[in-house]
């Protein structure tokens, strides 16, 4: 069953309905597809699902980075999850905190029986860092192609875009023909897309 047309959106509901943390023995046993977003603290994944379920605030957004330090299952529907996974790689949160983050966030990737997809979050106007390059490994080799989302692109000026997305590129060692996503929490920019290829990963 697909969730959603892209040019009708419609939310029936939408409900926080599973939080899971470091000490989470087991994580719950879904029987729903699953979308996970995954990306560095402070870059913009609660925004981005802020947006695709078009609720301004449902999604716990906050200017300090490592601020998301769980797993949150967001119910869509009663038709598949949106999980919003820890952001990553900021320096002022424990580090023994910190070091709990990626064999939670590994057990779910190799574990879930209904992942679908996993979004990778980027800023536009950061290379790829050592924390990015392993997550995009974790999701590799858990038997999934990252899907990249660019966001913040409304940060940089248009003409500095295709350079940015080259050098992410690069980076990650995405090739031409592989498609990246573009995002912008301002003006919506690249929603529609999103939304999209998530309709096509849950039909």
């Amino acid at each position: 069953m697909t969730l959603i047309t892209t040019r009708a959106m419609k939310i029936k509901s939408i409900e926080l309905e599973y939080v899971a943390g470091v000490t989470t023995k087991k994580l719950p046993d879904i029987r729903l597809p699953e979308i996970a977003f995954a990306g560095r603290s402070n870059v913009g994944k609660s925004s981005l699902i802020n947006a695709l379920i078009q609720r301004k605030s449902f999604a716990r957004t906050s200017s300090t980075p490592g601020k998301t330090q769980t797993m949150n299952f967001y119910n869509v529907n009663g038709e598949c999850y949106l999980v919003d996974l820890p952001g990553y790689g900021y320096a002022d949160v424990a580090k023994d905190f910190r070091a709990s983050w990626g064999p939670m966030i590994e057990r779910y990737l190799n574990t879930s029986q209904n992942l679908k997809a996993i979004m990778l979050l980027l800023d536009v106007r950061r290379t790829p860092n050592a924390d990015d390059m392993q997550m995009f490994r974790w999701i590799e080799s858990a038997g999934y192609e990252p899907v990249i989302v660019v966001t913040k692109t409304d940060k940089l000026k248009r003409s500095q875009l295709p350079k940015a997305y080259k050098e992410i590129r690069n980076t990650l060692g995405i090739s031409g023909e592989t498609k990246i996503y573009p995002f912008s929490a301002m003006s919506k920019t690249g929603r529609d897309e999103i939304m999209d290829r998530i309709d096509e990963l849950l039909s």
